[in-house]
């Protein structure tokens, strides 16, 4: 069978085993979702049969670290390394979920995130690596990757993807939910019946700061606040918090998009030293209350006046396990609405799972020739094919 034949068979198939890889700005390692797919958009089904986050190597990690903002070469190399480490994830979550990988029809790779520049920054664009080629060579399977260029292409912000998810399992005729995810930076999506009527938007610094504090503290590479079992030991510092929630970004309008480039190890190694090191404890218990805080001011500030009201809020991503930051979350929203872990739901996947398990519906919705952008959410202005698709 050739090629373009197999990309056929597995575009009219009626159910597709698809591998999601998703790494996000904590930079902590690469999710990798087995999943069966049937259907597309409000119709689809998903039945998850595997999941496994494959930590980054502490070399790989300070390599990716390095790279962002470092040379032309570094970028090339690492695109090459990233893509041998993406084919490793997906070869482990298979033999992890007793899936031979000869069954699996496709590979979903967002890839990792270097640079994103909006367009008050210059002309927007934005760049994942992880080499498509190489995970299509490794592995012998269709890979598609690259989603984000293309909503990006349609004047849009090129993220939030996962609010197309969102949308599809969430949507309810007379309901406004909004579904927030805690990761490296925090997004949220806040879904209606009729999909015109989304908002995305990213609200701010979710783990991304609050990892950097905790490894200070710690004094260990890569460590976080586990189950907020250190930031519950501090005390906010509310003049710092005060000074924390003046960052420009916060006061712009949605939707609108950050990353690293805002809140990352620059932004994060200037506080930690204009801070008295024997109170790191204090100031990560501050950074936490700055994660609630900004999202909850986001919610205040976009959300309630465009809906008048919210019927809940369902908490994804590593954030969720931090029980610091939820009942500091659930205190910001108390008078808003009530705020759930989204593995409460039962859906068939983790709250883990979810950005992994995204992008396995948004190669699903390719294969098939359909959009999978969500223009209301991300400021595109129209829907779009999104991704590359390797053979």
């Amino acid at each position: 069978m050739s090629r373009l034949a197999e990309l056929n068979r597995i575009a009219n198939a009626p159910t597709r085993r698809i591998v999601g890889l998703m790494s996000g700005t904590s930079l902590d390692g690469i999710d990798a979702a087995l999943c069966e797919l049937s259907g597309s958009g409000a119709e689809v089904q998903i039945r998850q049969l595997g999941f496994l986050t494959t930590p980054y190597t502490s070399a790989l990690r300070g390599e990716i670290e390095a790279t962002i903002g470092g040379s032309v070469a570094d970028v090339c190399t690492l695109n090459a390394a990233l893509g041998e480490a993406f084919a490793d994830a997906v070869e482990a979550v298979c033999e992890a979920a007793a899936v031979p990988l000869s069954e699996v029809d496709l590979v979903a790779s967002h890839g990792q995130t270097i640079w994103h520049v909006d367009r008050t920054q210059g002309t927007p664009s934005t760049l994942q690596i992880g080499e498509g080629s190489v995970i299509a060579e490794r592995t012998g399977k269709v890979v598609v990757c690259d989603f984000r260029p293309r909503d990006i292409a349609c004047g849009g912000g090129g993220a939030p993807l996962v609010s197309y998810l969102d949308h599809c399992l969430f949507a309810r005729p007379g309901q406004t939910r909004l579904l927030q995810n805690l990761g490296g930076i925090a997004n949220v999506t806040a879904v209606r019946a009729d999909p015109g009527e989304s908002l995305a938007f990213d609200t701010g610094p979710g783990n991304l700061v609050i990892d950097a504090v905790a490894s200070a503290l710690l004094q260990e590479e890569g460590a976080c606040d586990r189950d907020g079992a250190y930031s519950r030991l501090g005390e906010v510092d509310e003049a710092t918090l005060s000074e924390l929630l003046r960052h420009p970004y916060l006061s712009k309008p949605a939707p609108k998009t950050t990353g690293r480039e805002q809140f990352g190890e620059p932004y994060s190694r200037a506080l930690i030293e204009s801070y008295d090191p024997a109170r790191l404890i204090d100031l990560l218990a501050t950074v936490v209350a700055f994660t609630a805080r900004s999202v909850a001011d986001a919610y205040r500030e976009h959300v309630l006046p465009r809906y008048g009201g919210v019927d809940e809020v369902i908490v994804s991503g590593g954030g969720v396990h931090n029980q610091t930051l939820m009942a500091a979350l659930r205190e910001e929203l108390r008078e808003v609405a009530p705020v759930r872990s989204f593995d409460e739901l039962e859906l068939g996947f983790s709250a883990d799972a979810k950005e992994a398990v995204a992008f396995c519906l948004l190669a699903n919705e390719t294969v098939q020739g359909l959009p999978s952008n969500l223009p209301a959410a991300t400021g595109a202005h129209k829907p779009a094919i999104l991704g590359k698709i390797v053979l």
